[in-house]
This record gives structure tokens, sequence and C-alpha cells, in this order.
């Protein structure tokens, strides 16, 4: 089954099931951000990035490269995205919940509070295991997720992370 025809019958069951969720794409956009620092090469930065979206969509999703300057001189280059489409929006979801281990998840849930904030999902994810295809949480030079939802409470938007298999 294709990730598209996945993602119908994910929110088939969820509309079926009584949720509060219909089946219009809860997500409203991504802003995805990262830093390439002097010792780290942009294209494997880059690659980590990409990993986060699945392989059919990767296409569709432009990155903005921006040159910076650290504070002792360094170059640092800045890439950013911002994912519209809804559609590719609820893949990348997908693909992170697919991803994410159990243990990930449960720190996330149990943290769920510092990381929603008027209706956005703010989460960091490793580069060095994104770029070896791997999705794992942390706090150290991260790439940061910006997932911003139509709903706003936290109660909304930790029903829609358990719907698409985010939070356990």
């Amino acid at each position: 089954m294709s990730l598209g025809e996945n993602l119908k019958v994910k929110f088939a069951l969820i509309k079926s099931s009584g949720s509060r969720l219909s089946s219009k794409i809860p997500i409203a956009y991504i802003d995805l951000r990262v830093f390439a620092h002097a010792t780290e090469d942009v294209d494997k930065v880059l690659t980590a990035v990409r990993n986060l979206i699945p392989a059919e969509l990767i296409d569709t999703v432009v990155f903005k490269k921006s040159n910076l300057t650290g504070h002792h001189g360094n170059p640092i280059v800045h890439l950013e995205t911002k994912i519209k489409d809804r559609k590719v929006a609820q893949a990348v979801v997908e693909k992170l919940s697919q991803g994410l281990p159990i243990s990930d998840k449960e720190t996330l849930s149990s943290e769920i509070g510092q990381h929603v904030e008027k209706g956005n999902l703010y989460l960091r994810l490793d580069k060095q295991s994104a770029c070896l295809g791997e999705l794992r949480l942390c706090q150290t030079d991260p790439i940061h997720l910006r997932i911003h939802f139509k709903k706003h409470t936290v109660e909304e938007v930790v029903d829609i992370c358990r719907s698409f298999g985010l939070l356990p």
C-alpha cells in the first residue's frame, strides 16, 4: 500500500471510529530549519533534513539557503523551508510517526507541555541520526521542526498526534 493510500485509510478509520478529527488534514504547515556549521558538510546536512520527507515527495520541497557568520567569524549555513502543501505536511508527520522509536514517543508524551504552544508542536531531531536515515529526538544542534495545526489547544494537538501515532 502506498503512503497516500495508507493515509487515506488511516483518516477513514479515524472518521468512522467517532474521533473528533474529521477527514480534513489537520496540519496547516510545517517549518523545517537547520544550521550547518563550518565543520559540517552542507550536502550531508541537507540529506539529513531531506530524510524526514518521503522520497516520492522530496522534489516538492525547496530549501532556502542563507550564509551566516558565527560569533567568532566562522561560516554557518542556514537551511529552511515551509511545507505549505497539507498533503506533503501530512506525509512528513506520518513518516515521523513511523520512524521515531517508542522511547522517543514516550519521552515526547511525558514532556508534551514543553513542546506545544499556540497550536504548534515543536520537535528537535538529531542531525547525525537523520543523516543515517534514522529519526531520534535530541536537544543539541538539531533539525528544528514546527508543525502548525489548525487546532490550538494542547488537548487537540495531543489528540491529532495520537491519531498519527506520534504519541503512544
